[in-house]
């Protein structure tokens, strides 16, 4: 398992004696076979928080589905949502490389996908961009996988 760190970020609590910090960490999890996931958690320092955001995203990848790919890209083009961010994906030929922004970029690269396009629309939140794009990798379907649901031979 890889495993890439997307954002930490400080909150602050205010107490009696001044601002108590807290940190979260958003991490990807993948096996570059085709299994993505994410973990994301909170501690007072920074390394606990990764630690727990790696473990629970570890975790995470174990239970998620393989995703049906198509020569180190994606079969067909495909939009992901989460909240009110939109994430477009769309296959590239090889030499292409991964053109995506943060947050989709190490998703992407944690599934195992080295030739893609994307575009983001709309909220640029990290966690909502890494939900928007998994939900758009588990839209993906090969032509065998849809002729298999149809019964219909190719």
């Amino acid at each position: 398992m890889v495993d890439y760190l997307v954002k930490i970020r400080r909150s602050a609590c205010v107490v009696k004696g001044g601002r108590r910090f807290s940190f979260n960490a958003l991490v990807v999890v993948g096996d570059k076979l085709g299994k993505v996931s994410f973990g994301y958690a909170k501690a007072n320092e920074v390394p606990p928080a990764v630690e727990k955001a790696i473990k629970e995203g570890e975790q995470m990848a174990r239970r998620a589905k393989k995703l049906q790919l198509k020569d180190k890209t994606i079969p067909h083009r495909v939009i992901g949502k989460f909240g009110a961010s939109r994430v477009i994906l769309v296959p590239a030929g090889p030499g292409t490389g991964v053109k995506a922004g943060p947050g989709v970029r190490e998703v992407l690269q944690a599934a195992g996908i080295e030739n893609i396009l994307t575009k983001t629309h709309g909220s640029t939140n990290p966690i909502n961009l890494v939900k928007a794009t998994i939900d758009g990798l588990k839209q993906l379907r090969t032509r065998e996988t849809v002729a298999n649901l149809r019964g219909v031979q190719l």
